[in-house]
């Protein structure tokens, strides 16, 4: 007997003993094990636009990549609060601008085929991945598939004032400024370690971009590969500093339709399964077999206006179409129950929220007044854009789009619909190629910096910021700035409500809603936690062995 069937041997009684994965979607995947292994299957909305967090900007990128990185510091699963990580522990000088971290020793960092690392983690680590991001003479910063624009946006440039391995376990960061949320910063996902000796490794012989294509680090599976389309495969880390996985395999199944991952689950050819539509809740709900897991969402899905183009650089046009959109009907036709019409840019669970500030009225005849005053009495052609697959804050691009359509058209604004795969859809938006687009947000921490300057501040508003209105207000500007700089909450409040008036006044976007963050699972499903800030986390989540006579 060959190895070609003792696999066929395994795999059909690991399917029968367990039911978990069907047969076909392991071939399909090219996932028969040829040894009992247990296989956990995420079906995942979209191809990772990268495997380096320090490159990715959307939540795909970022699932994708979390499996493999660790950061200094990191949230508590189901939660934002700040727990340590790759550092043990830290202190803060009085006036907020030192940090040290004490870091965790006997940390291992992965190996594959070019590498194999000759010693643990250590403070080396920690200024490499952060000067590398800082620094354009770095000899890492060109990097392979894009720029760091998290650390761009973020504003890290000039944040960061000198960072230095005082030994090999401590790490010593100087700010040019206190910075409220800086500790929520290291947590995010552009701030993983990735290890410099494999980057010295890469360096001498002359394959730089393997850093970026085949990642190291330090987190509880190790990269396998990635075939666009179809998977990220993964493999349990056996030296993970927290423990070995109980699942052997992880593969990222892509499968962009919502009705695809759904059937997928149903069939147990995926255990979970990212963003399922208002519509699909409901058939998860009523099926013993699957698992509904749903959160307040800490997001924004909106209509951005392209505030460098007319006729959108008029705030009355702007202000028109706000008015324009019957918003009510977008939040029931499309997100049902799992969505509330958005006023502001931050949603009403962050503590900055001003809830003073009024919702536009849908009111189209004050809309085709406020037309007839920018001297466009007969309406105007433009583009509007919609995303081409279902995100949180927004379950069907289409859908909001065509209505949206119609709304504008009632005004004799007339608007041709396109769209894009999603990694060519993120480029254009962040490269200003549009007048009209559908975007939105999930919070990268449970603070209100991550929306008022990440998405609307000067910084943001460059090409390739997050900024996609291009809307660069100083007045809001130095508001945000002030409030990242101190760490009273009710000054820092007072400056955020501020700057929502502003953000009213001046209306770059159409707030569309917030909406819930769900995310299904077949029910033998353990461990899993549903994520306040939209990430699908899966380390140390288990697959129930099935009930005797099952």
């Amino acid at each position: 007997m060959d190895r070609h069937d003792i696999g066929r041997r395994v795999a059909s009684r690991f399917v029968r003993a367990t039911g978990r994965v069907a047969l076909a979607g392991l071939i399909g995947l090219g996932l028969v094990p040829f040894a009992e292994a247990k296989t956990l299957v995420f079906c995942s909305e979209g191809n990772p636009e990268t495997l380096n967090p320090q490159l990715a900007v959307t939540g795909t990128a970022m699932d994708a990549a979390h499996p493999i990185f660790n950061n200094l510091v990191e949230y508590e699963v189901g939660t934002t609060n700040i727990r340590p990580s790759l550092a043990e522990s830290w202190t803060i000088s009085p006036d907020g601008r030192d940090y040290v971290f004490k870091l965790r020793r006997g940390v291992r960092f992965q190996s594959n085929a070019v590498f194999q690392p000759s010693r643990p983690f250590n403070a080396e680590d920690v200024v490499f991945s952060l000067m590398r991001q800082w620094k354009a003479d770095h000899p890492f910063h060109a990097a392979a598939g894009g720029g760091f624009d998290y650390f761009q946006d973020m504003g890290m440039a000039d944040l960061l004032e000198t960072i230095e391995a005082v030994d090999e376990n401590t790490v010593h960061i100087r700010l040019t400024r206190a910075e409220a949320p800086f500790l929520a910063d290291l947590a995010m996902a552009f701030n993983a370690i990735l290890s410099a000796e494999y980057a010295d490794t890469l360096l001498k012989a002359g394959k730089k971009d393997l850093l970026d294509t085949q990642p190291i680090g330090t987190g509880p599976f190790t990269f396998t590969d990635f075939r666009k389309d179809v998977a990220v495969r993964y493999r349990a880390f056996p030296d993970y500093w927290r423990g070995r996985q109980t699942v052997d395999t992880l593969v990222f199944s892509i499968t962009t339709p919502p009705a695809a991952r759904l059937a997928k689950l149903k069939a147990g050819e995926c255990h979970i399964s990212a963003f399922p539509t208002p519509e699909n809740a409901d058939e998860v709900r009523a099926d013993p077999n699957l698992r509904l897991y749903t959160t307040e969402g800490l997001n924004i899905g909106y209509l951005a206006m392209n505030t460098t183009r007319p006729p959108f650089d008029d705030v009355r046009v702007r202000r028109a179409v706000n008015m324009a959109i019957d918003k009510a009907s977008i939040i029931s036709g499309v997100y049902g129950a799992t969505g509330t019409a958005a006023t502001n840019p931050v949603p009403p669970t962050l503590w900055a929220f001003d809830p003073t500030i009024p919702r536009f009225a849908f009111d189209p005849g004050q809309a085709q007044r406020l037309l007839e005053e920018a001297g466009l009495k007969t309406g105007f052609a433009v583009d509007l854009w919609y995303p081409p697959v279902n995100r949180p804050y927004n379950p069907n691009g289409r859908r909001v789009a065509e209505m949206i359509q119609t709304d504008l058209a009632r005004l004799g604004i007339r608007l041709e619909l396109k769209t894009a795969e999603w990694n060519s859809y993120r480029a254009i938006m962040q490269n200003g190629d549009f007048h009209l687009a559908l975007y939105g947000w999930t919070a990268d921490i449970g603070d209100p910096d991550n929306f008022l300057h990440t998405l609307l501040g000067c910084t943001a508003a460059r090409l390739g910021g997050n900024n996609i209105a291009r809307w660069c207000d100083k007045g809001f500007n130095n508001l945000v700035t002030e409030a990242k700089e101190i760490s009273e909450i009710g000054r820092r409040k007072e400056l955020y409500a501020k700057a929502q008036r502003i953000f009213h006044d001046a209306v770059p976007w159409a707030p569309i809603a917030h909406a819930n963050s769900m995310v299904a699972t077949r029910a033998e499903v353990k461990g899993f936690v549903i994520d306040p800030l939209g990430y699908h986390i899966v380390e140390n989540v288990d697959i129930a062995e099935p009930e005797p006579g099952r």
